[in-house]
């Protein structure tokens, strides 16, 4: 069995949900990465949906501190229920968040713990799928901040899919294998 999957895709292109589905046994463990914004009702509704989806077996972990996840990973032991991360992306910008890189500062301090992420998930020891925005298929962001979280995003996906075993990209609903369990890397 493939023990690390990585699902990327864009926007409402259904990766999460084909994540999910990925994912059959009666307990997951299910890291969601997102922070909690009260006064959006919108993002609060997008999460309730995310909840909604999801079995009532399956365990919620709110996980929005980028060292919240790497502790987690890195403590997994082999029978440990099957890990779902969704999503990267939000990992990612809560990192940007909170070194202050969007204001210029603490650039080094999110490679860090990017790095960190890359080295829990080849030592996670369970079953494991992450979810991630698809970054580089679109246009230059005309926006600083926009070019600082695609090219962070885009770097830590590629680092991410060659410790992955399964690399899927799910485009209009459709997962396309970029590599399968056993292939090369």
């Amino acid at each position: 069995m493939t023990s690390r999957t990585l699902v990327l895709g864009g926007a409402r292109s259904g990766k999460s949900a084909h994540a999910e589905g990925l994912l059959t046994d009666d307990v997951v463990t299910y890291v969601a990465t997102a922070r909690r914004y009260p006064d959006d009702a919108d993002w609060e509704l997008r999460i309730a949906q995310h909840v909604a989806r999801r079995p009532a077996t399956w365990h919620t972990v709110e996980a929005p501190a980028p060292h919240d996840l790497t502790a987690l990973l890195t403590a997994t032991a082999a029978t440990d229920p099957p890990i779902l991360v969704d999503d990267l992306a939000t990992w990612l910008a809560g990192a940007l968040d909170d070194a202050g890189a969007w204001e210029g500062h603490g650039v080094g301090e999110v490679e860090r713990e990017c790095t960190a992420l890359v080295n829990a998930v080849a030592q996670t020891k369970t079953r494991l799928v992450l979810v991630s925005a698809e970054v580089g298929l679109g246009v230059v962001p005309s926006t600083r901040s926009g070019r600082l979280f695609r090219d962070h995003l885009g770097s830590l996906n590629a680092r991410l899919a060659e410790v992955c075993d399964e690399v899927l990209l799910v485009v209009a609903g459709i997962p396309l294998r970029l590599r399968e369990a056993g292939g090369s890397r």
